[in-house]
């Protein structure tokens, strides 16, 4: 997901009214009871921390929050791991590791050596030393700490059924029992269609930075549950449209008070921020 600029850090606020109170199952349209919370975490802390590692995942808990996205795709040797990138070079130093000559694509590599990049130290001192999670660590953090996960699938290009088919699957083991597994997210439908094949029983969404035709079909033909929408796509009438099909609205990635009251005005169902720091909502 694209983020907006964040502003300075000011004082850390309770998050605007709406809370993280799920709506009574049928009070819009045929909406059933929606487990997730309001706010969510983006990889983990926003910018507070590195993305999507467990750190950042730990700094998002002491802010109180209770849910987190992350992002998802696989190793060449099929090991599912969290970055967000295609390519490694933005936040590790698989460049002094790995070689000049080594392909800059994570997906290229086997974990054995993704397990030994620096994904902390670019971020900040603190912060150096901090590994790639794969997210068999991710789900037993979240697991041991009753805290819910959204799984961005963000393939490798032309991984998309592979990544979706194999998250799916890491997805319903970790989880299996569970109260409430994760939502599983993605831009590529094939990512999600492969998802639906080795985890039908997992909700999935839709996520869309443009409403580009045939999002609506789309939705529908994969059984999501929720759109997940850049925050400045969401009106009233969409909201409302979204809804009569039973479906949930989540935004994404909203840093400023002025949007999060918007949503919530709209009657939008998530939010996911970076700015975990200015919102602070009540934990479930």
């Amino acid at each position: 997901m694209s983020t907006a600029p964040t502003p300075g850090r000011p004082k850390a606020a309770r998050a605007p009214s709406g809370g993280s109170e799920p709506r009574a199952a049928g009070s819009v349209g045929a909406l059933a009871f929606w487990p997730y919370p309001r706010w969510i975490a983006h990889r983990g802390a926003g910018k507070l921390a590195p993305e999507n590692t467990l750190a950042a995942f730990r700094l998002g808990a002491e802010h109180g929050y209770r849910m987190f996205e992350c992002d998802v795709k696989l190793s060449r040797d099929g090991v599912p791991f969290l970055l967000h990138d295609a390519t490694l070079a933005r936040t590790t130093n698989a460049a002094q590791v790995l070689g000049p000559d080594a392909s800059p694509t994570g997906g290229d590599h086997a974990w054995a050596a993704l397990a030994r990049l620096d994904a902390g130290g670019w971020h900040s001192r603190r912060y150096a030393g901090e590994p790639l999670p794969t997210l068999e660590n991710i789900a037993h953090f979240c697991l041991a700490n009753g805290y819910l996960l959204n799984i961005e699938i963000k393939p490798t290009p032309g991984q998309e059924d592979a990544t979706g088919r194999v998250v799916g699957e890491h997805a319903a083991r970790l989880w299996r029992g569970q109260a409430q597994g994760p939502l599983l997210s993605s831009f590529q439908p094939e990512a999600l269609a492969g998802a639906r094949a080795t985890a039908p029983h997992l909700p999935r969404a839709l996520l869309l930075d443009t409403l580009s035709e045939g999002w609506f079909d789309t939705t529908r033909e994969l059984g999501c549950v929720a759109i997940v929408c850049h925050h400045a796509l969401w009106d009233a009438p969409l909201v409302q449209r979204v809804h009569a099909q039973g479906w949930r609205a989540l935004s994404y990635t909203v840093n400023d008070e002025w949007a999060a009251q918007r949503l919530i005005a709209q009657g939008t169902d998530g939010i996911i921020t970076d700015r975990v720091d200015l919102f602070s909502p009540v934990a479930r």
